[in-house]
């Protein structure tokens, strides 16, 4: 959806810095940012560190490595609300000399325990009002700054996702803007600081539909134009329940740590309430030439780890493998193991021997090991099975041809292979298994020519020996 000719397209994230960027939080945050990006507009990223009690520095440090890593770059930010505290005194102080708030003295131990006679009532806990009319000198108690909302009619909202949403007011209280200590609500400061920014669009969850009726009234009261809305529907895990850690992985960080690639991941949630006919993968010029407000479903979407998994499988498969050599090794250098073992070029092809039976980074620095560790971990079923007394003539044959082998490059290696099997009168895999064994020490591998290959003349024929050494009767492990 195009914004008219005459508007700005001005869009925002504003996460809440109490943890770690959450699945819902990013793609809240994709969908901004490709409708910024196909508009031309522009994506500022503001952070909502109102809630002193959990916000941190560390959690603001995380959610804006997590975005870097996505590659969800911004245009204005990070703004920070406790740095504006001013502008939001300010507007409470004009809406106090309006009328259209108050100054509320009820302490915090009293609303609390309203609230719970309220819920013992088995009614909706709100507001009484008290204050709202309050006569008589001011009680010498620090105050808070009440919204004097609408107690008659309805508002509307007009969402561009879940369409046209009516509240009765009467069901909607007064509620706190500034609160005595000068933090503003969540409520209050969105509002000022998207009028003050410029947001020419809220996209956000629908968790916060609710408070967008609230919200249309402090704009209302200040003077400033609404913003269009669009709520997105919640994300649920496979049993169709909220996504939350019992579904597995939830943060961007977790994904990450996990080996998978930010295009994958943003792939996969820019597809969780959008689509574009039937196109399940996407570039990132794709997403943001083809994506629109239009085509976001108003109905939640399932997260599907597998899907996911299939995802990251596929760019896994379609990426350079320079790139992913530079990725794999802090995986590599989690199990002591280094890239810097092989050169560049044999990097090169162990990356592009391994990475097709990979779906993740963690994948394929375990699929990769035996390239890197020369201390070489059988699997014992593998080794009792392949490496017995029988083969042991023919490995200490192979050894021998393998040593006049040169150059020492696949076609050759496969010369080698074919003439011994031909002299003896046997099939491929009744030499193969034994070797894989014995240069990976487990039964599936690459190609077998080409990881020899790969691990070099020395490296082969160590490996090959020490075989040797554990097929022959008592051979030690």
């Amino acid at each position: 959806m195009m914004s008219p000719a005459n508007e700005k397209t001005r869009v925002r994230f504003a996460p809440s810095p109490t943890g770690y960027l959450h699945i819902g939080g990013v793609r809240t945050a994709l969908f901004n940012w490709l409708f910024a990006r196909h508009n031309k507009g522009t994506f500022i990223l503001r952070i909502e560190d109102t809630d002193r009690s959990r916000s941190t520095d560390e959690s603001i440090q995380t959610i804006l490595e997590s975005m870097r890593w996505l590659g969800l770059d911004w245009d204005e930010g990070p703004i920070r609300q406790m740095d504006r505290l001013p502008i939001y005194k300010e507007h409470a102080d004009r809406l106090l000399k309006q009328g259209n708030a108050y100054l509320c003295y009820c302490t915090p131990e009293e609303l609390e325990q309203r609230r719970k006679e309220a819920q013992a009532k088995k009614v909706i806990p709100r507001y009484d009002g008290r204050c709202r009319d309050r006569k008589g000198p001011p009680p010498d108690l620090p105050a808070a700054i009440r919204f004097k909302a609408p107690q008659t009619g309805q508002t509307v909202v007009e969402d561009l996702v879940k369409g046209r949403v009516q509240f009765d007011n009467a069901q909607l209280d007064d509620l706190i803007m500034l609160r005595s200590d000068g933090v503003p609500t969540y409520n209050f400061g969105v509002v000022v600081d998207d009028s003050l920014m410029g947001i020419s669009h809220v996209i956000r969850g629908d968790d916060h539909l609710n408070n967008t009726p609230r919200q249309i009234q402090i704009y209302h009261a200040l003077g400033y134009p609404l913003p269009k809305f669009a709520h997105l529907s919640m994300i649920l895990g496979p049993d169709k329940s909220r996504l939350s850690k019992r579904h597995g992985a939830t943060s961007v960080t977790e994904y990450h740590e996990q080996g998978y690639l930010p295009e994958a991941l943003i792939n996969y949630l820019a597809r969780l309430g959008w689509s574009h006919g039937d196109q399940e993968v996407f570039s990132r010029d794709e997403l943001i030439a083809k994506f629109s407000l239009d085509s976001i479903t108003s109905s939640p979407a399932v997260f599907n780890p597998e899907k996911l998994l299939w995802l990251n499988g596929h760019y896994i498969h379609e990426a350079d493998s320079r790139r992913l050599a530079g990725l794999l090794k802090p995986y590599l250098a989690g199990q002591d193991l280094s890239v810097e073992t092989i050169d560049e070029r044999g990097m090169d092809q162990v990356i592009a021997a391994v990475k097709s039976r990979s779906r993740t980074l963690i994948e394929l620095a375990q699929g990769a090991i035996y390239f890197f560790k020369e201390d070489l971990s059988y699997d014992e079923s593998a080794r009792t099975k392949f490496l017995t007394p029988d083969i042991r003539p023919l490995l200490i044959e192979l050894v021998s041809r393998l040593e006049a082998a040169a150059p020492f490059t696949a076609p050759e290696l496969e010369k080698a292979f074919k003439n011994l099997l031909d002299s003896k009168g046997l099939k491929l895999a009744q030499l193969a298994q034994p070797v894989r064994v014995a240069l990976t020490g487990r039964t599936v591998s690459p190609g077998i020519y080409e990881v020899m290959e790969i691990l070099g003349k020395d490296r082969t024929l160590s490996r090959l020996k020490k075989a040797i050494d554990l097929s022959q009767p008592g051979g030690s492990k």
